[in-house]
């Protein structure tokens, strides 16, 4: 079935006559009609069913969601988080312990740093990072390695890392759990599980709810690497509510048709702004000059509305930042993924250990929304003046 198809149709109410959209179910507290009936829940529930036994261990709207997740991303089970940053917590937590040794990719999301850094040393979690193109992997590789953690393409620069090469490293030298961040695939552009990863992590904030209106993580994990994930999420007390599910259920039936667009609305401006002489640098991994861009074409369904921009060594950081206090449609904030054009000034040198960015210009994220086309290369082309 094709994923837009599925988009529509998965999750959906069964029955003679049901609503086309599921119910909004609201509630902590379950009632039983009898002690045998309230074991029985319990122990399905133990079982790894999904009975109705208390608000936080799911209801049916988290349900919908969940097989709507499993089926796009071709996994066991999903389980759902108050955030992406909290999904990623909690696999590290699911497959470490004091002792084990962690390895992660130096494109990675910043948080994930500050997480290593700040909670994992401190529990006797050795960590190392190791580069996208996974030159110094097998180098880095212990017997106690037991979390492979990958992003791609990658944070703010979108490197593609070849992730069945990876996983060929991997598997030959142990039994690490190989995990991905998986964001920027948002379960219709990259299948890391197809790929043979063991557990996909989206910031479902991000393009699945695609309305800039609700927290959401989301966890997608193979069979055997499900026990873990679920005992952890379970242990601390992870659950989303009914009206955040719903909410990310109603964006996900037109994730198809707002990434086809956005895919091709910043194909659009990454091509206008490698022609600006104030711009060095387009970095989107579907421009055939990308490093990245042979990997992407073999791995990747498409595009989305990110793209980075390095300006000219010689910008200063006041030029850069007058040229996006001067943009009128990109909002400055952070997060992507929504109906709308948003900016992000980023140093770079704090998010990368294994590079260095000295000699190089600043880098300006973007994300292209639903907006004309046309109204937003108008926006960068007066707000680049300012920079001359």
């Amino acid at each position: 079935m094709d994923p837009a198809t599925l988009l529509t149709h998965a999750g959906r109410p069964q029955g003679a006559t049901v609503t086309v959209n599921p119910v909004v179910a609201r509630t902590s507290t379950v009632i039983f009609d009898s002690v045998a009936t309230l074991q029985g829940a319990l122990a399905a529930y133990a079982a790894g069913e999904r009975p109705l036994v208390y608000g936080r261990k799911g209801t049916s709207t988290t349900h919908a969601l969940e097989d709507v997740l499993t089926a796009l991303e071709g996994g066991h089970r999903t389980r759902l988080f108050g955030s992406g940053l909290a999904a990623i917590a909690c696999t590290f937590l699911a497959y470490l312990r004091p002792g084990d040794h962690v390895l992660v990719i130096d494109s990675c999301y910043e948080p994930v740093r500050k997480l290593c850094a700040q909670y994992l040393a401190g529990m006797g979690v050795a960590v190392d990072y190791f580069r996208p193109d996974l030159s110094d992997l097998a180098a880095k590789l212990r017997g106690n390695t037991r979390l492979v953690w990958v992003e791609s393409p990658g944070s703010l620069l979108y490197e593609m890392c070849d992730l069945p090469a990876l996983l060929r490293l991997v598997r030959g030298a142990g039994d690490a759990i190989v995990a991905v961040d998986s964001t920027w695939g948002s379960g219709l552009l990259y299948h890391p599980l197809a790929l043979g990863a063991d557990v996909s992590v989206i910031a479902g904030t991000k393009y699945l709810v695609g309305h800039s209106d609700a927290m959401l993580g989301v966890a997608v994990a193979r069979e055997g690497a499900w026990p873990a994930l679920a005992a952890m999420a379970d242990l601390l007390g992870h659950s989303v509510s009914a009206d955040d599910a719903y909410l990310a259920l109603r964006g996900m039936r037109t994730l198809a048709v707002r990434l086809r667009h956005q895919q091709a609305a910043a194909l659009e401006v990454a091509r206008w702004l490698q022609r600006q002489p104030q711009v060095r640098t387009v970095f989107h991994p579907a421009l055939p000059d990308d490093p990245g861009h042979a990997l992407w074409r073999r791995d990747c369904q498409g595009a989305n509305g990110l793209l980075s921009i390095e300006l000219q060594p010689s910008v200063t950081q006041a030029q850069m930042h007058a040229f996006v206090d001067a943009l009128q449609l990109f909002g400055l904030g952070h997060s992507w993924g929504g109906f709308e054009s948003l900016v992000l000034p980023v140093q770079m040198a704090a998010v990368r250990t294994l590079s260095s960015w000295e000699g190089r210009g600043p880098v300006v994220r973007l994300h292209v929304g639903l907006e004309a086309t046309a109204d937003l290369l108008a926006d960068l082309q007066q707000a680049l003046a300012r920079i001359g």
